[in-house]
């Protein structure tokens, strides 16, 4: 078991070494295959040692062994991240097909958010695919009933679109489709329950950075990191987290 975990976390930051490609090359319209991975600020095209994730930037100090430049701690995060939730997400589903599906819907999310936090945009493109491969596993293997799934497909759209609506721009379009797609994984109860994490998280940390003064109350605050983990926790402890509610009653 100890050696799965530690298989799952190194796969993790491999996976994570491509997502930072991902964060980079999309919203700038390029290939994440062409060119190969090279220095953005020398051009020097990175040899394998140079792509270890997480050794790599740590043994280099941080930065580009070819011209010295300062290399974004955010590539050291996103690896390590990626690899401390492929095991979080084996421990909470275990060792079956499902682990799958969620390795790949939650790689997507960390996409969407370091690209939302950057730009405050979440790409079609990257919404349609989580929309098609929760539409594919409804189909050859669904978790829940196809009514469930665009329950929580309208749920979530729904409710963001009125908030969107009411707000005149205070919330994003790529917000209300990311989680239209995320409630046909998780049903109307799940996508509830993501919702709130959401919105509880974000008001917590916008709430923080006011008081900080890092932020001012008219600043906008990406919503999409929130939405990815509200939707992270649901999808994982969401069953957990109502029976813990209940027992209360």
């Amino acid at each position: 078991m100890l050696f799965f975990f530690f298989f799952l976390f190194v796969l993790g930051a491999v996976i994570g070494s491509f997502l930072n490609v991902c964060i980079y090359r999309f919203p700038r319209g390029e290939s994440v295959v062409q060119p190969p991975s090279h220095c953005p600020q020398c051009g020097q095209r990175l040899k394998s040692m140079d792509l270890v994730p997480i050794f790599s930037y740590l043994w280099q100090k941080g930065k580009c062994r070819y011209c010295g430049v300062r290399v974004s701690p955010r590539y050291l995060l996103v690896e390590a991240l990626t690899g401390i939730l492929f095991m979080l997400t084996f421990f909470a589903i275990g060792f079956n097909i499902e682990l799958i599906k969620y390795l790949v819907l939650f790689s997507v999310l960390i996409i969407i958010s370091f690209i939302d936090l950057d730009y405050q945009i979440i790409p079609n493109r990257l919404v349609l695919f989580v929309f098609l491969w929760g539409f594919s596993w409804q189909i050859f293997r669904p978790q829940i009933s196809w009514g469930q799934a665009l329950g929580g497909a309208l749920l979530g759209g729904g409710f963001l679109l009125l908030v969107l609506l009411l707000s005149r721009g205070g919330m994003g379009g790529g917000d209300v489709k990311l989680l239209l797609a995320a409630g046909f994984y998780l049903g109307p109860v799940l996508t509830g329950l993501a919702l709130f994490i959401s919105v509880f998280a974000g008001a917590l940390l916008g709430l923080g950075l006011i008081l900080l003064k890092l932020k001012k109350r008219k600043d906008a605050v990406p919503f999409g990191p929130f939405l990815s983990l509200g939707i992270l926790t649901a999808a994982l402890w969401g069953g957990e987290l109502f029976r813990w509610y209940l027992s209360f009653f």
